[in-house]
């Protein structure tokens, strides 16, 4: 990569704030001013206040206006900017949800009489809060130009007279020089090549990628989306926009390649991992407890182990595990692969990789944020099969697995490919799963995931 393009990354290695995360944080500050108004207005009307039973009320009515306000999209970012606009839906909201107070018998007209006044002041409080992180360049999101020229010239003065325009252009790459792509375009500047844009993106927090290439240049589209399929962020063609809006939703019909990870599937895997794993760390307590004793009086050395592998978007992540081998022997590197009767492996730690109990140190893991409870299992950087040979080499676009956080159980394993790599069609086999899941994912896919994988556990056959 280009010193250009890693001083840019270096810029972006932080992500924006993604108007999901801003909807987020004005649910949650009006659910907590919601709550707060609704409890002091039956504290001051209400004869015979019960503290609890106010909060019980409080609770149901922001239980429900909350989500309401939400299905009415009143957490859209153009909605928090405009009060006047966004209080409808939020009002509409508080009502409705007073109404189901009222009808369960509660003090709905109370609390609705208390809790619009406040709502009104907190979307007026908020409207200049979400003003500033606009204005900032905090929701913006960051694109990279694929081919310079005359058609970049063209999508920046398309994006410029937009006059709600969201997309910040951070850089070009073109293999192309001199008046065919000349080193900036309008003042954005030429950062790289085409072969740069891979690892620039596994650097930076990029929201998506722009080719500016003409249509008709379709070989040369067809080579660079085989490129980019390894990627978690959408691929647009700016000559199939319009508007030069480039959504990636469902009417998004400039995507060649869509996004694999968007900022909303991010909050919920991340909350829906935080939730699970919480209870499963309660649960599992004691069984971390016991092995860590077995593991200690077994053999000489620390009870965990860390390795490096690889994480989302190909980013090296150090992953916790239960040390199964004997301290001296063990091999961070995976520069050997561990095949069955491995004379390195404690008589412990057979018991632990059989039964997969090597792995629960993960968890801590998950909460660190580098692994998902559910995920295309996490290789070591340097993986091989017992064969020596590279997984990079036995799989083409192996790493387009990594389009999604790597996950302590997966699809593959649930059906059987855990364990040992033999042979090269294992491997595959685990890729074709892994892909499947992440085109397929859901939080119900993970949620049966999850349920089928302490029977999957029952198989041995490659665990050793």
């Amino acid at each position: 990569m280009t010193e250009a393009a890693r001083i840019v990354a270096w810029r972006l290695r932080r992500p924006s704030l993604a108007p999901v995360r801003i909807a987020l944080l004005a649910a949650l500050a009006e659910g907590c001013g919601l709550f707060l108004a609704s409890w002091f207005a039956q504290f001051s009307a209400v004869q015979g206040f019960s503290g609890w039973s106010g909060v019980m009320w409080s609770v149901m009515f922001v239980g429900w206006a909350v989500p309401l306000s939400a299905s009415f999209s009143g957490y859209r970012l153009d909605r928090l900017l405009k009060p006047g606009q966004g209080g409808l839906p939020a009002a509409g909201a508080v009502c409705g949800a007073a109404l189901v107070v009222e009808f369960v018998g509660g003090p709905g007209l109370v609390i609705v009489a208390g809790s619009l006044p406040a709502m009104i002041a907190l979307r007026f409080g908020l409207a200049p809060a979400a003003g500033w992180a606009v204005e900032q360049g905090l929701t913006e999101r960051r694109a990279v130009l694929v081919g310079g020229g005359e058609g970049a010239a063209r999508l920046i003065r398309g994006l410029a007279e937009r006059a709600d325009n969201d997309i910040r252009i951070c850089g070009i790459f073109d293999d192309r020089a001199g008046d065919r792509s000349p080193d900036a375009v309008l003042d954005v500047p030429k950062i790289g090549r085409f072969d740069d844009l891979v690892v620039f993106c596994r650097q930076a927090e990029i929201d998506m990628i722009i080719m500016t290439l003409p249509p008709e240049a379709e070989t040369r589209i067809a080579a660079l989306l085989t490129q980019f399929k390894v990627l978690p962020v959408p691929v647009h063609l700016s000559a199939f926009s319009r508007d030069y809006r480039f959504e990636d939703g469902p009417d998004g019909l400039s995507a060649l390649l869509p996004a694999s990870f968007r900022p909303e599937r991010r909050l919920l895997k991340r909350a829906f991992d935080l939730s699970i794993a919480s209870l499963l760390l309660v649960v599992l307590a004691p069984v971390l407890a016991i092995v860590a004793v077995l593991i200690r009086l077994d053999s000489p050395g620390p009870v965990f182990f860390r390795q490096v592998r690889h994480g989302f978007n190909d980013r090296p992540i150090r992953v916790w595990k239960f040390r199964s081998m004997y301290h001296d022997q063990a091999d961070a590197a995976a520069m050997r692969v561990v095949v069955r009767g491995d004379p390195r492996v404690t008589r412990v730690g057979k018991f632990l990789r059989k039964s997969s109990l090597d792995e629960l140190p993960q968890l801590f893991n998950v909460f660190g944020g580098t692994l998902s409870l559910v995920g295309p299992r996490p290789h070591a950087v340097a993986a091989q099969s017992s064969r020596q040979e590279a997984f990079d080499r036995i799989v083409d676009g192996y790493s387009a697995r990594h389009r999604l956080p790597p996950g302590i159980t997966g699809w593959a394993q649930v059906n059987g490919w855990r364990g040992e790599v033999d042979d090269p069609e294992s491997l595959r086999a685990r890729f074709a799963h892994d892909l499947f899941y992440i085109e397929n994912w859901s939080l119900w896919f993970d949620l049966a995931i999850l349920v089928r994988t302490p029977i999957s556990l029952f198989d041995t056959r490659r665990a050793y």
